[in-house]
C-alpha cells in the first residue's frame, strides 16, 4: 500500500501519537503529537521525505498547551479540533461526521465526547484513534470540568463499538505495553464496559478514586500523568 504509519510512545506520559502519511503525494498528518518529540518527529519526516499538513486533537484542556504548537511552529501544517474546551483555536474545528483530507487520504471525524466536551475520534481505513475516550481494557476518566459518564457510555458504546469488529482500535494513551486493540476484543475484555448497563457504567465510572490532575507522573502503573496533565486510570476499580 502506499501509506505511511508510524505509532509514538513518549514513556513518561503513557501518551501515543501517530503519523499518517500517502506516500504518493508525500501529504503528512499527525495525531495528538508530544512537545517532547518534537525534534523525532521533524527527524521522520524529513527521512521519509514527507510534508506535514495537518495536525490533528483528539481532545483538549484549557489549561495544558497543546503539542500541536510546537509542530505548527517548526512546519506551518494546519491544526484541526473540535475546540469545546480548548486553549486555542484550531484552523479547522471539526465535529461528527467531517472530513480531514491528506494527498488522496480521508480521515472521517466521530465526535466521542464524555472525557472532555471536544472529545473526538478520527476514523482512517481499517482504524480509528480514539484519544482519551476509550483505552485498551478501560477509558478515559469522566472527572474533569465538562466530563461526562453517560455522553462517556453513549460515545463509546453507541458510536465506536459499533464498528466493524475489525476496526483496529489506537488508543491516546499506553501503561501496559498494548498498543492496539479491536472493537471485538474490547467487546469481549474491557472491563469498565463489558456487561454493564449505562446506569452501571455511570456509577462505576462516578465512584473511581482518581489521583489528581496535575500530580506527578507516575506513582502507579494505574495511574499516570498523560499529554494534558491527565491522570487517567485504566482500570476498572
Amino acid at each position: 500500500m502506499n501509506i505511511v504509519f508510524r505509532q509514538f510512545h513518549h514513556e513518561e506520559t503513557g501518551t501515543l501519537s501517530y503519523l499518517l502519511a500517502d506516500a504518493l503525494t508525500g501529504h503528512a498528518l499527525m495525531i495528538d503529537p508530544v512537545c517532547e518529540h518534537a525534534g523525532r518527529y521533524l527527524n521522520e519526516l524529513q527521512e521519509l521525505e514527507l510534508d506535514l499538513v495537518w495536525l490533528l486533537e483528539t481532545h483538549s484542556h484549557p489549561e495544558d498547551p497543546p503539542g500541536t504548537q510546537a509542530m505548527k511552529e517548526h512546519t506551518g501544517a494546519r491544526t484541526a479540533g473540535a475546540n469545546a474546551a480548548g486553549a486555542g483555536v484550531p484552523d479547522l474545528i471539526v465535529g461528527q461526521g467531517d472530513t480531514v483530507v491528506f494527498g488522496d487520504e480521508i480521515v472521517r471525524v466521530i465526535a466521542t465526547p464524555g472525557h472532555t466536551p471536544d472529545s473526538v475520534t478520527y476514523k482512517w481505513r481499517d482504524r480509528i484513534f480514539t484519544g482519551d475516550s476509550l483505552l485498551i481494557g478501560g477509558c478515559g476518566r469522566c472527572d474533569f470540568s465538562g466530563g461526562d459518564a453517560g455522553a462517556m457510555y453513549d460515545s463509546i458504546c453507541g458510536r465506536l463499538l459499533s464498528l466493524p469488529d475489525e476496526t483496529l482500535i489506537y488508543p491516546g494513551h499506553d501503561y501496559r505495553n498494548l498498543r492496539v486493540s479491536s472493537v471485538a476484543q474490547e467487546k469481549l475484555s474491557n472491563g469498565r464496559l463489558h456487561g454493564k448497563s449505562r446506569a452501571e457504567f455511570i456509577e462505576l465510572m462516578n465512584n473511581l478514586r482518581h489521583s489528581r490532575p496535575g500530580s506527578p507522573a507516575g506513582s502507579s502503573p494505574s495511574s499516570r500523568c498523560s499529554r494534558d496533565g491527565d491522570l487517567i486510570d485504566i482500570h476498572a476499580a
